[in-house]
């Protein structure tokens, strides 16, 4: 109706009714990945580590080449877990770009459907890895069909993202593009965080409702329940999107396209290295915060993920902020201040380590900052990208987004070793200030 005022923010965006699906299949695809790591340390626990580590054989060899001792139960588990994150993390780091090209190649919904249709099936073979059989290089085959079985479902999944952010413009008018990549940015750090934090305790009790019912490991079956109703909701979707005609372009090809989209509009490139900035920030962070919880009197190393947890709830509260406000705001000032407040916040962590209160504020501030930062980059990387060729765009989004957040993960802790905390956040608080002035936010847009 032409005389209807359309709701702004975050009302405006969940008032769609395509968009509001699109959202609840993202949560239970998300939240499916999240669990899905949660049940392969879990199983790991209770069926492949026994009570007395091996002193020797291919294990303590693996062990020895990463310089861990296995001398306890907990050791054997994160060594036998690091296996299912290094095949989980290869895909993404691998195919992100080649899964774009068919992103853009297949119509969008069947893409998402297939690839949580598909990643519920691989899950249903899990119980067949419990089952007992040959050793190999010390474990039980299962243990080798579930890395298989990881590496299958990571490589599905890298087809879901190109899909999902480049069916996110075909469902939302310009005007509440921000508002709603402030929703995905704020339901996927929630999704990271309730799958995480309540991974463990729903796989229990769902074996325990199903063991009453003389189903056993029922634990597994949270995946297929996950993924299978992420396809069913999405499924439901209508998109309305230009059909595209048969191509003879080679795959090989169609990549290149990708590159050069970036190479092509400047606004589009800024807006990725942005975020592969704040990727890597991020990263290093999750390896400084042991570092920083460390020097809290009464809360130690272990306890890190307070930090980041502090983080987690600073980015979704910017996220809600940026939803209902930015829309008032000139991105480059957004982006800017983001940066900024990332900078001046490592800074004073630094200064200021040692103080809890201090720190989990400080914490907060430096997610705050991250979504100011987030939001406008992604909203200007989905509104400068031609429609055709958006999938493979967050296809090489997502390749370039997940490089930044292994490579810091694999150098923080060696740098901070040799040069100490301070220069560490000093320098991270340098990069920070030098992105925020290349934005040139005295500029108009």
């Amino acid at each position: 109706m032409s005389g209807t005022v359309r709701p702004s923010g975050l009302q405006g965006v969940i008032a769609l009714p395509q968009f509001r699906r699109l959202w609840f299949g993202q949560i239970l695809s998300q939240l499916g990945d999240k669990f899905y790591i949660v049940l392969m340390v879990f199983l790991i626990a209770q069926y492949w580590v026994t009570e007395t580590p091996p002193s020797g054989g291919a294990l303590a060899e693996a062990a020895a080449a990463i310089k861990l001792d296995i001398d306890s139960r907990a050791q054997l588990i994160t060594l036998l877990a690091t296996g299912i994150y290094v095949a989980n993390t290869i895909p993404a780091m691998a195919l992100g770009l080649l899964a774009g090209v068919w992103a853009d190649r297949w119509p969008k919904r069947t893409v998402m459907v297939a690839s949580n249709g598909l990643r519920a099936a691989m899950a249903l073979l899990i119980p067949f890895c419990l089952i007992d059989g040959p050793m190999w290089l010390g474990l039980s085959w299962g243990y080798w069909a579930l890395l298989v079985i990881t590496f299958c479902e990571s490589a599905l999944g890298q087809f879901f993202a190109p899909a999902e952010q480049a069916a996110i413009p075909l469902l939302v008018p310009g005007p509440q593009l921000l508002a709603a990549n402030s929703l995905y940015q704020a339901t996927s750090m929630g999704a990271t965080i309730v799958g995480f934090a309540l991974g463990d305790p729903m796989l229990r009790l769902l074996n325990r409702l199903l063991a009453g019912l003389g189903i056993h490991d029922g634990e597994v079956f949270l995946l297929p329940l996950c993924y299978g109703l992420a396809a069913l909701v999405i499924a439901s979707i209508k998109i309305e999107e230009q059909p595209r005609p048969a191509t003879t372009t080679s795959v090989w090809n169609e990549m290149g396209e990708g590159l050069q989209v970036l190479r092509d509009r400047p606004t589009v490139r800024m807006a990725m290295l942005q975020l592969v900035l704040l990727y890597s920030l991020l990263a290093a962070l999750y390896v400084l915060a042991i570092s920083l919880a460390a020097a809290i009197k009464g809360l130690g190393p272990t306890q890190f993920g307070t930090l980041l947890a502090m983080s987690g709830l600073g980015l979704a509260l910017g996220a809600v902020a940026v939803a209902q406000m930015g829309h008032h705001f000139n991105r480059r000032v957004l982006a800017s201040t983001g940066l900024g407040t990332i900078a001046w916040t490592l800074v004073l962590l630094g200064q200021l380590r040692g103080n809890l209160v201090v720190t989990l504020v400080l914490c907060a501030v430096l997610g705050v900052g991250s979504a100011l930062l987030a939001i406008p980059a992604q909203t200007t990387i989905q509104e400068d990208t031609p429609e055709s060729q958006r999938g493979k765009v967050f296809g090489l989004q997502n390749n370039l987004l997940n490089v930044a957040l292994s490579l810091p993960l694999v150098l923080a802790g060696a740098v901070v070793s040799r040069y100490g905390l301070l220069p560490v956040l000093w320098a991270l608080a340098a990069l920070a200030v030098a992105a925020a002035l290349l934005e040139k936010p005295w500029e108009r847009c």
